[in-house]
């Protein structure tokens, strides 16, 4: 394992990082899924994988797509088609860093726990894992050229609707 790059790579920082990525959460919690495909980038890859198939190189995912078209198309379908019991969630990221950089592009990690509220129930841990993640400046923006949500979750217990 090579030692982590600290507080600044290039142009972006730790804190732009923590910016970017409470941004994204806030989105997803206050259920702004229209505005979810503008983190990524035109060619971005999203993917939430379990921790067994990310370590064994196995490709099988349960949200994959490729080019944020395909996050708009996930979206559309979600908010428009999709079908499923009101819930709130509130996603916690920590541990953010910056694990290293080459030609702009920063690579990063951070841990997240999702929490999960259905109507008359307790809340429940719905997700947890850690972010692998690309991120390049675009257009004075932050923007993920790769998302890779690694759940550490044995199975995911209720519907896998909103993006992670």
């Amino acid at each position: 394992m090579t030692a982590p790059v600290r507080d600044e790579v290039g142009r972006i920082t730790r804190g732009e990082l923590r910016d970017l990525f409470d941004d994204y959460a806030a989105c997803l919690d206050a259920e702004a899924l229209r505005e979810f495909p503008a983190f990524f980038t035109e060619d971005a890859k999203y993917q939430v994988i379990s921790r067994e198939n990310h370590d064994d190189g196995l490709e099988h995912a349960s949200i994959f797509c490729l080019g944020r078209a395909m996050i708009e198309d996930r979206v559309t379908a979600t908010v428009e088609a999709a079908l499923y019991q009101p819930r709130s969630l509130r996603h916690f990221v920590s541990g953010v860093r910056i694990t290293g950089e080459e030609n702009g592009e920063v690579r990063a990690e951070a841990n997240f726990l999702i929490i999960e509220s259905l109507v008359e129930r307790e809340p429940r841990i719905l997700m947890v894992g850690r972010y692998l993640d690309r991120v390049v400046r675009e257009d004075g923006s932050l923007k993920f050229r790769e998302r890779t949500c690694v759940f550490d979750n044995y199975r995911i217990r209720t519907t896998l609707v909103i993006p992670v």
